[in-house]
């Protein structure tokens, strides 16, 4: 039992009621979806990552909210999605507009494997099964994930952890997992049965904050992970999937509001993701960068700080 489980379901600590099938149906009947062209593709090109990483952090965007993450020796995936639909299904569903940053087979062995939380965005069974079945990697995801994973693969490394906990993953590198506002499901009686969370991965020296998927509320959980870490050198905070506000505020941020959690965090500089891969709401493919760069005009901050990151773009510290 705590401000975030009854003993049988996670919620927010302030308990922000999720929309129901009304309000569902209203905004899939809206007809306000801006349609996306059947390819958005990414002007860098696929990324060849180094086997290791020894000194600094190198970061990678795959696509949507996957990152590849090098530093201390170790290998690390954030959210790993390289099937072709984010979906329950292979035949229907939210499908990539983009080929995945790097290429799986390019992908030197993987270490650990961070799940922020069970949607299918972000977890990816099929992928996870390809990373287990070629390198065995330590699996780390919020509690009751686990049992979403094992589904597939009974013989996988799990660690299991709450707000707050923080596990070491060796080499000098630890993650500790931050509260977000947001929910999960993986189908009919499974809603909030699992917990969702950002992280804060500290790698050698350099700090990284992953937001995972969050509302903004009174940004609390910015102020919250900027006390903990002390310094962020890189923020990777989404983007899009906002519109309609009315139906996605409690759950995603939009650009403006990531540009606020950015200075709340007081990160050094900061990649946006979850935009252009996949379509899951209204907004435009190109319409998050669009907004990003105004919010960042609005508020007189160096475009450099705050890139709309595309995959197999590469971010390394200095």
């Amino acid at each position: 039992m705590s401000d975030h489980f009854d003993g049988e379901r996670f919620h927010n600590p302030d308990d922000t009621p999720a929309k129901g099938l009304r309000d569902l149906l209203r905004w899939q009947w809206s007809g306000e979806r801006t349609e996306w062209p059947d390819g958005y593709p990414s002007p860098f090109a696929l990324d060849r990552p180094p086997a290791r990483v020894d000194a600094g952090m190198r970061v990678v965007l795959v696509g949507h909210s996957s990152f590849f993450i090098q530093g201390g020796g170790l290998n690390i995936l954030i959210d790993p999605v390289w099937s072709e639909r984010a979906s329950p299904v292979a035949f229907a569903g939210p499908r990539r507009r983009n080929v995945p940053g790097i290429a799986f087979d390019d992908l030197p062995a993987i270490d650990v494997v961070l799940v922020s939380h069970n949607h299918y965005d972000h977890l990816d069974r099929a992928t996870l099964v390809r990373l287990q079945e070629r390198d065995a990697p330590l699996f780390v995801t919020p509690l009751g994930n686990d049992r979403v994973i094992h589904g597939r693969a009974r013989d996988m490394r799990i660690v299991t952890a709450d707000w707050g906990d923080t596990v070491e993953l060796g080499s000098g590198v630890s993650v500790r997992l931050e509260p977000a506002r947001h929910w999960s499901t993986r189908g009919p009686g499974t809603r909030n049965r699992a917990l969702w969370c950002a992280f804060t991965l500290l790698v050698v020296g350099r700090t990284l904050y992953y937001a995972g998927d969050t509302g903004f509320g009174d940004g609390d959980q910015f102020r919250q992970a900027a006390a903990n870490a002390g310094r962020i050198d890189l923020a990777l905070l989404p983007i899009g999937a906002y519109a309609p506000r009315w139906f996605m505020k409690d759950q995603h941020i939009n650009p403006e509001e990531a540009v606020r959690a950015f200075q709340l965090l007081g990160a050094r500089q900061a990649l946006g993701c979850h935009w252009g891969t996949f379509q899951l709401t209204d907004e435009g493919v190109a319409q998050p960068a669009q907004d990003l760069a105004a919010a960042l005009q609005a508020r007189d901050i160096p475009p450099g700080s705050f890139v709309a990151a595309r995959p197999g773009q590469v971010w390394t510290s200095a």
